[in-house]
């Protein structure tokens, strides 16, 4: 039997409310400075392994990890297994672009890659359902915002902080669930 608990979760859905949230200014918002500092554990949203392979993710970055231990998603995983399968196999650059996602796969370490069990699963789903119809999402949009609801709730669950550049999608998560921590950075 599941452990997942449709009357629990569905109780725990209720906040927010009906009406679109906006993107708060960058000043209301916990983003990285130019010095890396000690603090929670890390656990990396898909965005910074491919701003990584860019050059696009600031140089702090790569002292953040250095200072914290990192963590990593299966959702990562996916997702950048997903960009090796879109990837042209006809295209001069997709052997330099798979060798950086092996790279980065095959860099993380086992004991340091979170699996989501079925109860984060089932309220993942819930919230970015709740995300989707308050925000307007269209169908596009919507298994980007599943996936996003995974990190952001497996951050939570662990006590992680969660890392992203990607910060329209997950300042409307904050606003939702304000006590998950998330910091930002501005890609270069």
């Amino acid at each position: 039997m599941s452990d997942f608990k449709f009357d629990a979760a569905l109780r725990w859905g209720r906040f927010g409310s009906n009406r679109a949230l906006r993107r708060r200014k960058d000043d209301e918002l916990p983003f990285l400075d130019d010095d890396a500092f000690a603090g929670r554990d890390l656990l990396l949203d898909t965005c910074v392994y491919i701003d990584l392979m860019q050059n696009r993710a600031p140089t702090v970055i790569d002292d953040l990890m250095d200072v914290r231990p990192t963590n990593h998603s299966t959702v990562a995983i996916q997702e950048l297994m997903h960009l090796a399968g879109v990837l042209d196999p006809d295209h001069q650059d997709t052997r330099a672009v798979l060798a950086q996602v092996g790279t980065a796969i095959e860099g993380m370490r086992p004991h340091r890659i979170l699996l989501p069990d079925t109860n984060l699963l089932g309220r993942a789903a819930l919230l970015s359902g709740i995300v989707c119809r308050i925000q307007g999402f269209q169908k596009d949009d919507r298994r980007r915002c599943l996936q996003d609801c995974i990190l952001f709730l497996q951050a939570k669950k662990h006590g992680l902080m969660l890392l992203t550049g990607n910060i329209r999608d997950f300042d409307i998560l904050l606003q939702l669930l304000p006590d998950v921590g998330v910091l930002f950075y501005r890609r270069r």
